[in-house]
């Protein structure tokens, strides 16, 4: 009987002080809301509250309201979609930089993602510390990553896309900063999205690996700038493997005619891959483009398929991506 009562005790204590938790557990949709009204009010725990490597896809609905959150999704966290209410209002946002104590580049993200299987729809994620230096939005390693009508937004190293041959997919979305504000070894599309420069600088600093085929497939985007921004480079390699492909993009005349950087380092424009095809626009023509770029044949465009570029073993159902 005394041992009945110990056990009523403690369910009872459970319910009482994890209310919202244990409900969260048992679903494969939670909601965050910020005025408590929904299971949370941290997107954080929710991704805690998913447990790890849960057996079911788990959706994670987000309302409006700038959540001033520093998140990890980590390699446990998987199959997991982080779905906003509104794009411009469900904001994900932190302001550290390289340079802070204990900060570095790859610490300073907003949104940090390890795990395979995760996607985001309808947020905006966001560093807000400014021109100081390196300062990441978006963190990803993880592999069959995709974003889908999101906003990346920063400065220096908005977009760290990394991880030998992770294949990460980019749709409809809005991506700004100054600096190589898309960087990594990722094999990586971005596909119908807009890249907005907010200085005279470089888009791309690409570290792809020797091993990798392809980097970062730009299809179909919009390269635009702020009205002061006059000279703007595609890309500069980070590591001498750097690998870059812009097809069918337009690009607007703050795109420097030469294209492409070497960072100065002469030797890897042996080994660098930068190559167009049929971009248009101000920015676009090719006439002056350092020699060392490519500009693909047809028969080479026609094989820029997602099953190409990402390798896909397994069935990758893409179309969920898009909004």
């Amino acid at each position: 009987m005394k041992k009945n009562i110990t056990l009523l005790f403690c369910f009872f204590l459970f319910f009482t002080v994890f209310p919202k938790g244990w409900s969260a557990i048992v679903q494969d949709t939670i909601t965050v809301s910020l005025d408590g009204s929904a299971d949370f009010i941290s997107i954080q725990e929710a991704i805690t509250a998913c447990g790890a490597f849960p057996s079911n896809p788990k959706t994670i609905f987000i309302k409006k309201g700038i959540y001033k959150e520093k998140i990890i999704i980590d390699s446990f966290n998987s199959n997991i979609s982080l779905i906003g209410e509104n794009k411009d209002q469900t904001i994900i946002s932190f302001n550290n930089y390289n340079g802070q104590p204990d900060i570095g580049t790859f610490t300073s993200y907003t949104l940090k993602i390890l795990a395979d299987n995760i996607s985001l729809q309808n947020i905006t994620i966001e560093n807000t510390a400014g021109a100081v230096g390196q300062a990441v939005a978006l963190h990803v390693e993880g592999d069959y990553f995709k974003a889908s009508n999101c906003k990346f937004l920063g400065n220096q190293d908005t977009l760290y896309t990394a991880g030998e041959n992770r294949r990460h997919y980019f749709n409809n979305c809005y991506i700004e900063g100054t600096t190589d504000y898309i960087f990594g070894s990722a094999t990586a599309v971005f596909d119908n999205c807009t890249l907005y420069s907010k200085a005279n600088s470089y888009i791309t600093a690409a570290n792809t690996s020797k091993n990798s085929k392809y980097g970062f497939v730009f299809l179909n985007c919009k390269l635009l700038s702020a009205p002061n921004v006059r000279k703007v480079y595609l890309g500069r390699p980070w590591r001498e493997y750097a690998n870059v492909i812009f097809s069918s993009c337009f690009m607007d005349s703050h795109i420097n005619p030469e294209g492409w950087h070497n960072w100065g380092k002469p030797e890897s424009e042996k080994t660098a891959y930068y190559a167009e095809f049929k971009n248009y626009g101000p920015g676009a023509l090719t006439n002056k483009r350092v020699k060392w770029s490519h500009l693909l044949s047809v028969e080479q465009n026609r094989k820029l398929t997602f099953d190409v570029i990402f390798k896909v073993e397994n069935q990758w159902n893409l179309s969920s991506a898009t909004p």
